[in-house]
């Protein structure tokens, strides 16, 4: 890994491996060497998108998740591009940031706000894509994205913000395939939210010292050594809501046992969050990304069959 790359990306990502060098601080600025984050946007949209069908009783819509795909790319990206610009002053004085392409001097802010155009405009060009309703509904989801930045300055509770914007694929994926909503992506909006919550929760424990510093808020730093009771409890709600949302779309024993999976993953984290250990912190995080390809599995087998 380069010398000036960020502290939470992977050794020997195809990023820092392969990327010319004037692209690399896009790249970086854009999380592409940190897929994490745009799997945990794309998921959602998936599990909206094949319970929808399941609910249904038609197949997947393959180009759906693919478009998906490819706007949950773009869309992480922009997002992270914009809020490295709003905290690029912050970002310089936590340990874990200072090697972001801004706070290092790496681009500049007018170079960030092209790449972040850009990637908008590759986001906007999937979402034109969809139907109307699904079109007005993904640029409502620009509100949360444009203002969560500052909410951690203004709020102990950031994270819930994050989740009102990472959460919206589950209304998108459902507003695609049938050109409304219903209670089901509601609850699955809500629940996704929940564990948007308790999966911030658990990466805000790397930045703890720092950000009590630099004045920086999030539930990770407020609740402290009583995170670990925060984060269950989102993963609680978050199921509980899950299970409403499969009852109401009718879902059959696969998505039933996805769902298991996914709630045995939960706890299986829950035992193992230690707030004073950041390393630990990551990796739980990132493991949410199986988490939810494991719901994704059960909802898409209830789906083909």
């Amino acid at each position: 890994m380069s010398k000036s790359a960020p502290a939470d990306a992977a050794r020997g990502n195809l990023v820092d491996r392969y990327a010319p060098a004037a692209a690399l601080p896009y790249l970086r600025m854009a999380r592409i060497d940190r897929p994490i984050g745009w799997w945990l946007l794309l998921l959602p949209c998936w599990w909206s998108s094949v319970l929808a069908a399941a609910a249904a009783e038609k197949p997947p819509n393959l180009l759906h998740l693919l478009l998906f795909l490819i706007g949950a790319i773009a869309m992480r990206g922009a997002g992270s591009t914009w809020n490295d610009i709003i905290d690029r002053d912050l970002d310089g004085s936590v340990e874990r940031t200072r090697n972001r392409p801004l706070p290092a001097g790496q681009i500049s802010v007018t170079q960030a706000m092209l790449s972040a155009g850009a990637l908008s405009f590759i986001g906007l060009l999937v979402l034109l894509s969809f139907n109307g309703f699904a079109i007005i509904l993904g640029f409502v989801s620009l509100i949360p994205v444009a203002i969560y930045p500052f909410m951690k300055r203004l709020t102990d509770y950031p994270q819930a913000v994050l989740g009102l914007a990472f959460a919206w694929g589950a209304l998108m994926g459902w507003a695609c395939f049938a050109g409304a909503l219903g209670l089901a992506p509601v609850l699955l909006y809500v629940a996704t939210i929940l564990w948007v919550i308790g999966y911030d929760t658990i990466y805000a424990i790397q930045d703890i010292e720092d950000d009590g510093i630099v004045g920086i808020r999030s539930t990770a730093l407020r609740f402290g050594e009583r995170s670990p009771a925060l984060i269950a409890g989102c993963y609680l709600g978050a199921v509980t809501l899950m299970g409403a949302a499969l009852i109401i779309a009718d879902a059959d024993p696969p998505s039933w046992l996805g769902l298991i999976g996914f709630a045995l993953h939960l706890c299986w984290q829950v035992t193992r969050v230690n707030p004073q250990d950041g390393p630990g912190a990551l990796r739980l995080f990132k493991s949410n990304r199986d988490a939810g390809l494991i719901l994704f599995a059960g909802l898409l087998v209830d789906c083909l069959t």
